[in-house]
């Protein structure tokens, strides 16, 4: 039978009976007696004890405990909170010829988020790249292109600000306590197996970024194992960049049996746009829901070389908030991808 932990104010009560059985005549249910104060305040501190045996309870069972515990437990099984990773790309600036960047030079956006130049350039023809990454990181970083950035202190002879040609990209938050107690799971309910498929895919998963990871034994021939991943926070489609690539491959290298070799790609995407009409509650309110809650389906259901079912396509435009009707122009059939492709998301045309 599960403890019962009591109330405040049951604590309160059970002081005031306790008083008021030990003293005869005495009554701590006076509003201003003094008994009845000392019965509140022992109460309180009761249930200030109660309140802390019942969060260490919690940090007690793996699936309930928070943050630095739950940090702990994982440490256990050696795997750690992926780190906050730090967006990058290039930034065109002009300026005359000859002009001076050098690395350390701090920019920044409309908003005040940083970036630094990480290597030195000069004016060449006009105009130098710049090779930069965010100064703090975080997914915050992460900025389109056509942003502008300008110098805290501009260089001589240089343009005080460059707008982005591409997207400044690689930023993630630190891991949160969902992800990382769901990683530790899996690694418990799926111990190693001296490079089964699950290992393959927790140890795509251990790279900051990564949020998704399939494992395909022999598809190029037999000792071959490829690794498909995506990176949705990261990246707009989820789509990971070469870079990313290569980080995986390098991890998976160091820790895959010597006899497998092993191929890491990212997906392909193929986009998969909707054509839908709201018979009833066409409002922006319920168009945003759908859009939503479609975007949430193809993140749940998409898989390399996989299908997704028309089913459940209506299903999520069915429990969008506000949607009471609709009927679904196109696709108009289950969509299925060949090897090595995957959904992602595209538009959506209201008819």
């Amino acid at each position: 039978m599960p403890f019962s932990r009591p109330t405040l104010t049951e604590l309160i009560d059970r002081n005031q009976s306790d008083i008021n059985s030990r003293l005869p005549g005495a009554d701590a249910r006076l509003r201003r007696s003094i008994l009845n104060v000392l019965a509140y305040i022992n109460a309180r501190a009761g249930n200030d004890v109660g309140a802390y045996l019942d969060f260490i309870a919690k940090q007690a069972i793996i699936d309930t405990s928070e943050s630095e515990f739950l940090e702990r437990w994982a440490s256990i099984w050696g795997i750690e909170r992926k780190a906050a990773t730090k967006s990058n790309g290039m930034l065109p600036i002009t300026g005359t010829n000859g002009a001076i960047i050098a690395a350390g030079t701090l920019l920044q956006r409309s908003d005040g988020v940083q970036f630094t130049v990480t290597a030195n350039a000069t004016i060449v023809d006009g105009t130098a790249n710049l090779s930069i990454h965010a100064v703090e990181p975080g997914s915050n970083s992460n900025t389109a292109p056509g942003s502008a950035l300008t110098f805290i202190s501009t260089p001589a002879g240089v343009n005080s600000s460059g707008t982005l040609t591409s997207a400044l990209t690689g930023g993630t938050d630190v891991e949160s306590d969902e992800s990382l107690l769901s990683r530790l799971l899996a690694r418990i309910r799926r111990p190693p197996h001296g490079g089964n498929e699950e290992d393959y895919k927790q140890w795509a998963l251990a790279i900051p970024g990564v949020t998704r990871a399939w494992v395909y034994p022999k598809e190029l021939g037999i000792g071959t194992v490829s690794v498909r991943f995506m990176m949705d926070g990261t990246y707009e489609n989820g789509i990971p960049e070469p870079d990313d690539v290569k980080l995986v491959q390098a991890y998976i290298d160091a820790a895959r049996p010597v006899t497998a070799e092993v191929f890491v790609v990212a997906p392909i995407p193929d986009t998969l746009n909707f054509n839908i009409h709201l018979n009833l509650q066409d409002t922006s309110a319920t168009r945003a829901a759908v859009e939503a809650e479609l975007k949430d389906m193809v993140r749940r259901d998409a898989e390399p070389g996989g299908t997704i079912y028309l089913s459940r396509i209506n299903e999520a435009i069915s429990v969008a908030d506000g949607e009471f009707d609709h009927t679904l122009i196109s696709p108009a059939a289950n969509v299925t991808h060949t090897t090595g492709h995957i959904a992602v998301f595209g538009a959506i045309t209201w008819s």
